[in-house]
């Protein structure tokens, strides 16, 4: 780069160039599937993602029969109701660790960053709805000298 020696030179050097953003392109397997890893909490969820029917299995289930609860199904579909992409795809999900409630959200996790490695144009509108974005709170460690995490033993002064 050429040296300045006053201000007014400033204005006649030409700017750096700037390296260009990074391009998302298709990252599908020899297949034609997307994989990712969702996490949430303790949980770990490895998804598969190819177009079908829109059948969800999770550990060899049917995805309503996995999370009985209305409410997990409802976490499970939120980034393929946002993408309008109900009925277009088929997942597959292997989820291990946690309670029902984190393998739900590792599961919502996978499905979104594989729908983004299959269709790239969709990655503004997951990441504007937050599904990209791994919950990084976990449970927090027991510390010595405490019955749980903050807890204290009980105290009595006698």
């Amino acid at each position: 780069m050429a040296e300045l020696n006053s201000l007014a030179e400033l204005g006649t050097v030409a700017p750096a160039a700037q390296p260009a953003a990074p391009a998302h392109v298709q990252k599908l397997d020899s297949l034609g599937r997307a994989y990712a890893t969702g996490k949430r909490k303790d949980a770990i969820a490895r998804v598969w993602v190819k177009p079908g029917s829109g059948k969800i299995i999770v550990n060899d289930k049917e995805f309503s029969a996995y999370f009985a609860r209305p409410v997990l199904q409802m976490i499970l579909k939120q980034p393929i109701v946002a993408s309008n992409r109900e009925g277009q795809f088929d997942i597959v999900a292997t989820v291990v660790g946690g309670g029902l409630s984190g393998q739900a959200g590792a599961v919502r996790h996978g499905i979104s960053k594989a729908l983004t490695y299959y269709e790239p144009g969709l990655r503004s509108v997951l990441k504007k709805g937050g599904f990209l974005t791994r919950d990084s709170r976990t449970v927090e460690r027991k510390k010595y000298g405490r019955a749980k995490a903050r807890r204290s033993f009980q105290f009595s002064k006698r």
